[in-house]
């Protein structure tokens, strides 16, 4: 297994936020998954569900991940949201480095992102009732892939911080 902590949640959960502060603290390069297919794709996430389909994209979250574990170490790793739900993803992000799960409630998601219109699977009519439907899928996932659970709802992004590096400790 390489060093690289990964982090993983439901949309809305803190990664990005999370993994830039955390690069920061501990002097790591971050890398999150969804802008690395952005570049690699000149392309917004956004773009390539409307272009090509959520199939054709989650295709290439794995792609990025086999990259990735040819390429990253000691780095600290962002990925969409439903990059686990894949299968094969779950071997690939064990082999990657440690995986952290932010597990958050689908009302602190709503919150967050009740007016962000670049997340393609949020625009419907009961946005609510998506996110609900999507974690219930989604967490038993997530948790089957983490080596630790962080409740992040309440935290803060230093308290979320704190319990990552205090795990370390334990991973």
């Amino acid at each position: 297994m390489k060093d690289n902590i990964i982090l993983i949640g439901f949309m809305g959960c803190g990664k990005t936020s999370v993994g830039i502060r955390l690069s920061y603290r501990m002097k790591r390069t971050m890398v999150d998954t969804d802008k690395w297919i952005e570049k690699k794709q000149k392309m917004t996430i956004t773009d390539i569900f409307d272009t090509y389909g959520e199939d054709t994209f989650r295709r290439m979250e794995t792609e990025c991940l086999k990259e990735l574990i040819q390429a990253a170490d000691g780095q600290i790793i962002s990925v969409g949201g439903g990059l686990p739900v894949r299968e094969e993803n779950h071997r690939l992000l064990r082999k990657l480095g440690r995986v952290i799960y932010l597990k958050v409630t689908p009302e602190t998601v709503y919150l967050r992102l009740k007016d962000d219109i670049s997340r393609p699977l949020l625009q419907v009519e009961d946005p609510l009732k998506q996110i609900c439907v999507l974690m219930q899928k989604r967490a038993p996932v997530y948790e089957a892939c983490a080596d630790v659970i962080i409740e992040a709802s309440e935290l803060s992004f230093e308290e979320i911080i704190s319990q990552i590096l205090a795990a370390g400790d334990v991973l």
